[in-house]
């Protein structure tokens, strides 16, 4: 049949999304490269939810699904970062220690790749994430980086010691990744208020963030991050 086909077809167009989106990275087209990204992830909202629609889910699917996942929020955001860290050699140029360490530091940018992989597997194994998410969505991790360095190469911002500040955001959002903190998600029972508090508040403080262009992406994943601790705080 056909049908049966359809989500892994789709699947495998966000993992090209991937791929195209490395590419660009390679390429220092940030802003394309964060294009594709969005790309893949729109295939990766479709894929399941056609796959349970035609009620042709199947365990090859879902590895298919964490291959192209960690293609497209895992490999692809690290080469942009990699790429970001090695272009016209910012970091060795700015760096005070020996220039072998420099010209290695660049390649830290794909722990973002390992601990993606790490955060899929835990995911294709915790059943605790049917309403909420344990730990920041790959989704989530990608598209911030996409944003963040999209911005700071386009408007053509730099500062002295902006390549640790990135190497220590790698580190943090990496740890977040596989970290045991709930986070909401953005999935309604009900569209009323009561119960979907902090959905209603996060998408209406994220309007004016739109504002701020590619920043204003960034700016929301980061939003996002804070108002899920926030909330794990409160609720306990």
């Amino acid at each position: 049949m056909i049908k049966k086909h359809i989500p892994n077809t789709i699947t495998c167009c966000n993992l090209i999304s991937g791929c195209i989106a490395t590419y660009f990275a390679f390429n220092d087209d940030y802003r394309m490269a964060l294009l594709f990204i969005i790309i893949g992830a729109v295939f990766d909202f479709f894929d399941g939810m056609v796959a349970r629609l035609l009620h042709v889910s199947s365990p090859i699917g879902k590895e298919l699904d964490s291959l192209a996942d960690d293609i497209t929020f895992g490999f692809a955001p690290s080469a942009i970062v990699f790429s970001y860290l090695s272009q016209n050699g910012a970091v060795a140029d700015h760096c005070q220690f020996s220039i072998v360490n420099c010209q290695l530091m660049p390649y830290l940018a794909f722990v973002l790749a390992a601990f993606s992989a790490l955060r899929l597997a835990k995911f294709n194994l915790d059943e605790r994430q049917a309403l909420g998410f344990i730990g920041l969505p790959t989704p989530a991790n990608a598209l911030f980086w996409g944003a963040l360095i999209g911005g700071l190469h386009g408007y053509q911002i730099y500062f002295e010691g902006i390549e640790w500040c990135v190497l220590a955001g790698v580190l943090i959002s990496s740890y977040l990744l596989i970290a045991e903190l709930p986070m909401f998600a953005l999935k309604f029972k009900t569209w009323g208020w009561k119960g979907n508090e902090v959905k209603y508040i996060f998408l209406l403080t994220c309007i004016p963030m739109l504002f701020l262009g590619i920043f204003g992406l960034a700016a929301i994943i980061a939003w996002y991050v804070i108002l899920s601790v926030v909330n794990n705080c409160l609720s306990k």
